[in-house]
């Protein structure tokens, strides 16, 4: 490997001062981490255990290798975006979500130990339009149309 100084460099190539994330909007974030779930759509994800039972700071830190969050951040988009890790916390920041957006995708006690992909994709994906999805949602869509 050949080591170049700055001033080098420059001569190949345009050197940006400073960093500067993938602008996108947070409907975006939402559609794109929907997409990518459904590049596979029949993979099974593992899920985060009671996140509801846990405190703000534990849940903060929770994550598990192949889980929907862990999808997302595998994605370069989203890393270019400015998603930092594949934490709960971190999805909800990234992601700007409310507690029982993100636990409604992600934990165990809608699903057990993991999640189908698609299933998951339709989540983010009613959260990025506004949809209700719940049983609530379902039964008002059957009686009142």
């Amino acid at each position: 490997m050949k080591h170049h100084t700055r001033e080098q460099l420059q001569v190949f190539a345009q050197i940006e001062p400073e960093y500067r994330p993938l602008s996108m909007s947070r409907r975006e974030r939402l559609e794109r981490w929907a997409e990518v779930l459904e590049q596979s759509p029949s993979r099974h994800l593992a899920t985060l255990y009671e996140t509801e039972h846990q405190s703000a700071a534990v849940r903060d830190t929770l994550r598990s290798d192949g889980s929907p969050i862990s999808v997302a951040f595998e994605d370069t988009v989203l890393r270019a975006a400015g998603m930092e890790n594949d934490t709960y916390g971190e999805a909800l920041r990234f992601f700007e979500l409310r507690d029982w957006q993100l636990h409604g995708v992600i934990c165990y006690c809608h699903f057990g130990a993991t999640v189908n992909a698609q299933t998951a994709a339709e989540l983010v994906r009613s959260i990025s339009t506004g949809e209700r999805s719940g049983l609530f949602a379902r039964l008002r869509a059957l009686f009142v149309g």
